[in-house]
């Protein structure tokens, strides 16, 4: 499996273990973030720590979780950006419409703070 998943009281977490997010793999993402969404999760965070690359396959499935998570009034929060992958990011503009955290326990905060407002 490329991916463990952590349901929590609020959220669900979803961690890439492998180094590369692309074509072999993003569909599976896409699909599990398709899944977890479909049980009723509104809230996602997404740590991709152990992902040293990523294409625009692997970006689609994050744009697809951040659409999903809107839809349903959660929150889709990326974590832990590899330099390679932040940069991509960066290039494709997709800081200005996804939150972005260094670390899953600054997403973790995040969401607590959400709920409490």
């Amino acid at each position: 499996m490329a991916f463990e998943i952590v349901n929590n009281d609020n959220y669900t977490l979803v961690k890439v273990l492998v180094e590369r997010l692309d074509t072999t793999n993003a569909p599976e993402l896409k699909s599990e973030l398709v899944f977890i969404n479909s049980k009723g999760e509104k809230n996602i965070i997404l740590d991709l720590s152990a992902c040293s690359y990523c294409d625009s396959s692997g970006l689609r499935a994050v744009l697809v979780a951040n659409r999903l998570c809107e839809d349903a009034i959660g929150t889709f929060i990326l974590s832990s950006l590899q330099p390679d992958v932040e940069n991509l990011v960066r290039i494709s503009m997709l800081h200005t419409v996804l939150l972005i955290t260094n670390t899953v326990e600054e997403a973790e905060e995040l969401l607590i703070k959400k709920e409490n407002l």
